[in-house]
């Protein structure tokens, strides 16, 4: 490896919006961030799919696409 050409280490700590600390390391010594992966609703189970336009209906009924009984 080269010298003198790569960052610090630091021991860093990753605040979240929802309080969540994260201690790992990086570049950088202190980190804030809005989500984490306590609080994503992708991790946490929460996130919800929303057809609000009626999309796949619409391509249902355009393409003939039986619906499932």
């Amino acid at each position: 490896m080269k010298q003198d050409i790569h960052p610090e280490y630091y021991d860093a700590k990753i605040k979240c919006a929802c309080g969540n600390v994260v201690e790992t390391r990086a570049s950088k010594a202190e980190m804030s961030v809005e989500v984490c992966s306590k609080c994503h609703p992708f991790y946490t189970g929460k996130q919800k799919l929303m057809d609000t336009e009626g999309r796949v209906e619409r391509f249902n009924r355009k393409y003939g696409v039986a619906a499932k009984k």
